[in-house]
């Protein structure tokens, strides 16, 4: 089983000014290897068609709504779920989580793949972000603490990446946009995005 993981909007608590309102973790998850490769060479094929370099990401906010759409109908057609979680920060109290980015950031990765009602289970987890070195090695090491027990095992290793060497991983990152775009609802195409992949998302968690 892979994960694939990235996030949209931002850790930042001041939403009057400008900080974003939601807070998404998108998991795009297949059960196959070879059904990943196979989308993975289809986005690919996407860059060249729509004449990107093989560097240049699909990024949710940095496309325009044409390519949005065509990237999101060409990978339709794979076997892969969604799963994802929406944290509408004005909710959150917490001071820890209000202040400290790198623990608003692991908490909530560690609980969109914890809550997952028993369809991960040991997951090769690629997530974006380079990160210091150090946090890598204690991100890594509280998800597998957080994650695994004598009775279930969810993560098989986690691996933080370069986004722009994986495609699969700017997939999550165009999935936790549409849904963020949906949540925000203030755009035209707001709904547009979502519902071209609406068959893939098993589960919408919005954080209480």
């Amino acid at each position: 089983m892979l994960v694939f993981i990235d996030d949209s909007g931002d850790p930042g608590f001041k939403i009057e000014k400008g900080s974003t309102r939601f807070f998404i973790i998108a998991m795009v998850i297949f059960s196959d290897e070879l059904e990943a490769e196979k989308a993975a060479v289809t986005i690919k094929e996407l860059k060249r068609a729509i004449g990107f370099s093989n560097t240049t990401e699909f990024r949710f906010f940095k496309t325009s709504k044409d390519i949005r759409v065509k990237f999101f109908k060409a990978v339709n057609q794979f076997r892969f779920t969604i799963r994802c979680l929406v944290v509408d920060k004005s909710l959150i109290r917490s001071a820890e989580l209000r202040s400290n980015k790198s623990s608003f950031y692991s908490y909530f990765i560690k609980e969109a793949l914890k809550h997952n009602n028993n369809t991960i289970l040991n997951a090769k987890i690629r997530i974006d972000g380079a990160g210091d070195r150090i946090f890598r090695k204690n991100f890594a090491a509280y998800l597998r603490r957080e994650l695994n027990n004598n009775e279930r095992k969810i993560m098989k290793n986690c691996k933080m990446v370069d986004s722009k060497t994986n495609v699969l991983v700017q997939l999550a990152d165009m999935v936790a946009g549409s849904i963020n775009r949906d949540c925000a609802g203030s755009k035209s195409d707001c709904k547009i995005y979502k519902e071209i992949i609406r068959g893939h998302i098993v589960d919408e968690w919005n954080f209480r």
